[in-house]
């Protein structure tokens, strides 16, 4: 199951080996671009456009991979779905359904997922400034782990808490593996837990925690990063818990971050040996004494969703660039902006044409940084029509915004050629909703 989840494959065609689309995607009889039996053409005329489209199976297969990869080792833990990189209580619930637990790193993460159906032991709390709100919500619910980040959070949490919680607290081991900066989170430098070498820091941390009569703590936890293709830090980042655990340790959470494939170039691990390695470090560094939590996000949801946009203009400057403009941008995939994200583009019309002209996708919105692919190769854009940008299941629909006052575009599921919607789309009269 984690083989074919990595690869994708269901046919001998392009389209259906792709690392990138969504597992099931498929060019059907008319030419166009099938994701979870739906023709992308045909849902957009129903829809619209923008729209973020994902393939259920998908996600489900994904979730089945890393619940079964654990199974087949004889692991006491769980997988915990990164609930930041796609939001939305659809996501959650199906997740639930699947047998995850879920990790929050705010109150209203918190709250979809418990709208969602999680059982609230299975929910885990990060974010490093958590407010008195957050942490009184998160207690009163009764939520599996706090995870502590910070000396003035344990001071807060002693403060607030009327019985005693049970807490990880997070370490940021000093290892920072090769990807962009703005994601890795496992250095000394970082805004986030108790450094491992540092004498104030973690150890001071554990033992401050240790005396309370309010924090209750059960393990430890370290997250070095996203978007990761190397296997090796995993094992350093949990070689630096084990330096800190004592007796009390009874669980450890070794984070997320395994990479998916943006580009046909990327070939990332595959779920099955991300697993595999986490599993043979916590075992080395502490035997089957331990509960084990991993925290997949990107990795789960990433390449199940593609965004479908309608070209809008194409145009070209001789000698220069053809820029073909479509009906989103910066506002559903903040991403290519934010940390020079590199995506692939294709022609949902034509799924099976030659591509055969050099383009820069760019956005509707007034800067010109609005880019969401620079030189992408697509077979004869053309005003109408659907263009796709696969791999964005992730930090899409999270990070989309009004900028321009442009409408959030809706979430779709599809599965067995049927199509339903789990988040509408936003009107213009959402956009004065709150307005006092």
């Amino acid at each position: 199951m984690a083989e074919q989840v990595q690869s994708g494959a269901v046919a001998s065609d392009p389209i259906a080996d792709s690392l990138v689309l969504p597992i099931g995607s498929r060019v059907n009889e008319r030419g166009r671009l099938e994701v979870g039996g739906c023709d992308i053409v045909e849902l957009v005329e129903e829809h619209g456009t923008p729209a973020y489209v994902y393939a259920e199976d998908d996600l489900r297969a994904r979730a089945r991979a890393y619940r079964e990869a654990f199974e087949r080792r004889g692991v006491d833990g769980e997988v915990l779905f990164a609930s930041k990189a796609f939001p939305a209580t659809a996501a959650y619930k199906l997740f639930a359904e699947e047998g995850l637990s879920v990790d929050v790193a705010s109150g209203g993460e918190l709250h979809i997922a418990l709208a969602a159906g999680f059982d609230p032991a299975r929910i885990h709390m990060h974010g490093n400034n958590k407010s008195d709100a957050e942490i009184l919500m998160a207690a009163q619910a009764g939520i599996g782990h706090l995870i502590l980040d910070s000396f003035d959070e344990i001071e807060r949490a002693e403060r607030l808490l009327d019985a005693p919680m049970r807490v990880l607290i997070r370490v940021t081991p000093g290892v920072k593996p090769s990807t962009h900066d703005f994601i890795t989170t496992g250095q000394l430098d970082s805004k986030f837990g108790f450094g491992a070498g540092d004498p104030t820091g973690a150890a001071r941390a554990i033992e401050r925690v240790l005396a309370s009569d309010k924090l209750e703590l059960v393990g430890l936890h370290a997250h070095i990063g996203s978007q990761i293709f190397e296997l090796e830090p995993y094992r350093l980042a949990i070689a630096a818990l084990g330096e800190l655990a004592g007796d009390w340790c009874k669980v450890v959470d070794v984070g997320g971050g395994l990479g998916i494939a943006y580009t046909a170039a990327d070939r990332p691990p595959s779920i099955d040996d991300y697993v595999g390695t986490k599993v043979a470090g916590v075992r080395e560094v502490f035997g089957d004494d331990v509960r084990m939590l991993i925290e997949p996000g990107r990795s789960l949801v990433a390449n199940a969703g593609v965004t479908a946009y309608r070209i809008g203009t194409v145009k070209e400057i001789p000698g220069i660039r053809t820029y073909v403009a479509v009906d989103g941008g910066m506002s559903d995939n903040l991403r290519p902006m934010l940390y020079g994200s590199r995506y692939e583009a294709l022609i949902a019309d034509r799924a099976s044409a030659e591509p055969d002209t050099t383009v820069t996708v760019a956005g509707m919105h007034c800067e010109s940084g609005d880019v969401l692919v620079r030189d992408a190769v697509l077979a004869a854009p053309a005003v109408g029509d659907v263009l796709v940008t696969p791999a964005t299941g992730a930090y899409g629909h999270a990070m989309a915004n009004n900028y321009n006052g442009v409408t959030r575009p809706p979430v779709i599921f599809c599965r067995g050629g049927k199509a339903r919607v789990v988040v509408r789309r936003e009107t213009f009269d959402d956009l004065t909703a709150r307005d006092v």
